[in-house]
């Protein structure tokens, strides 16, 4: 993902229903009112150009999983509600907590310099590991150049449609230092996805081992994620899985996550990634020191959204005012989604669309149908009286 997209697509969706984009009729069940506003939200996003949408929603004890549209438009076959797709950024959170944790047993601090553990890797026009923090890396202060934001990164796929292209993550690493820094080191807040790259070389410099065996170590396997996995190079999505698109109607669901490894290379379910926002948010993965490290927020530019380790701090808005929750999201070839908890744990949403354009992307538009549906799915599941 080159930005934080959830928080431009609930400024699309908040522009657009100020339009009075009328939503699709609730379809008539009896399992409750925010099920009902949240599957009616999910067929006004495929009214307005999403192939397919699945969502996982909770409040206090009540859970439910709802899907719309089609997972495959080849063979028409419908989404379901636990078909797996590839969650893109929301692998930072991920990633952050098993460095978080590796901070608890003492193995290193979030003020260590990265040079302390990758001698010479980030070094070079400007850019100098020794300046730059564990904890800049995971809050995205570092100033070191993203390469994925430019369209020429992605020639490869886009204009040679070499979907199974390994880009490894050293050699992303090298180009982001070839360029100069968007920024010093602490002085502002900038998006790069090589910050997690870095972060992931970090966690196996710690502990001898490969970063995502790490990941399924201490989060997947206890947390019983049973359908979720890290491909390193594998392009293929295995098992029953939404295909992803981009806004021409391409299919772009084979594709290499070697570019974007700790990044965002993780595959999972709506149901999945709920269950770990419920162990993240809840604090059964850090001691309570990590916690509040992971929770710490800084702004990010001119967005009323913050930033922590790994996971922002936004603003839902509701009829009765607007209300804070914990997410994290995720927009890459072919898939878009985001998980979101309130901050009192009591409801919880998980959504993911089956469609995210990156050439648009890297041309500064946007690279999701824009849609009502996307602010109103939050909004029936997180605002308790928008829906009585």
């Amino acid at each position: 993902m080159l930005r934080p997209l959830w928080a431009v697509v609930v400024s699309v969706g908040t522009f657009v229903a100020a339009l009075a984009v009328p939503p699709l009729p609730a379809r008539a069940d009896h399992s409750g009112p925010e099920r009902r506003a949240l599957a009616a939200a999910l067929d006004q996003m495929v009214a307005d150009g999403f192939p397919g949408v699945v969502a996982y929603g909770r409040v206090d004890g009540r859970r439910w999983q709802v899907a719309a549209g089609v997972a495959d438009r080849a063979t028409g076959a419908r989404a379901r509600p636990d078909d797996r797709f590839r969650i893109a950024s929301n692998t930072k959170a991920f990633v952050a907590t098993v460095l978080l944790q590796l901070v608890g047993e003492g193995r290193l601090t979030l003020d260590d310099p990265v040079e302390r553990w990758l001698l010479g890797v980030v070094r070079g026009n400007g850019t100098d590991g020794s300046r730059i923090t564990v904890r800049q890396l995971l809050n995205q202060t570092s100033g070191i150049w993203d390469p994925t934001d430019e369209r020429s990164f992605w020639a490869p796929y886009l204009d040679e449609h070499d979907w199974a292209r390994v880009i490894p993550p050293r050699t992303v690493i090298a180009a982001a230092v070839a360029h100069r820094p968007a920024f010093a080191p602490g002085t502002s807040w900038g998006y790069s996805n090589t910050n997690y790259l870095v972060a992931g070389l970090i966690i196996e410099a710690v502990t001898g081992r490969g970063a995502g065996n790490e990941v399924r170590r201490r989060i997947i396997d206890p947390l019983g994620l049973s359908q979720t996995s890290f491909p390193v190079t594998d392009p293929e999505i295995h098992g029953r899985h939404l295909h992803g698109y981009d806004l021409t109607g391409r299919d772009v669901t084979t594709f290499s996550p070697s570019y974007d490894w700790t990044a965002g290379a993780m595959i999972s379910t709506t149901d999945d990634l709920a269950r770990f926002h419920r162990a993240l948010f809840g604090g059964r993965l850090l001691a309570p020191a990590q916690q509040r490290e992971l929770e710490t927020v800084v702004p990010m530019n001119d967005s009323p959204a913050r930033y922590g380790l790994g996971v922002q701090r936004m603003m839902v808005p509701c009829t009765a005012g607007a209300i804070p929750v914990w997410a994290t999201d995720g927009g890459g070839p072919g898939f878009t989604s985001i998980a979101v908890t309130s901050l009192d744990h009591s409801r919880q949403l998980v959504l993911a669309g089956n469609v995210y354009d990156i050439d648009r992307d890297v041309q500064g538009q946007l690279p999701v149908p824009a849609s009502a549906g996307s602010l109103a799915a939050l909004q029936s599941v997180l605002c308790a009286d928008d829906v009585r």
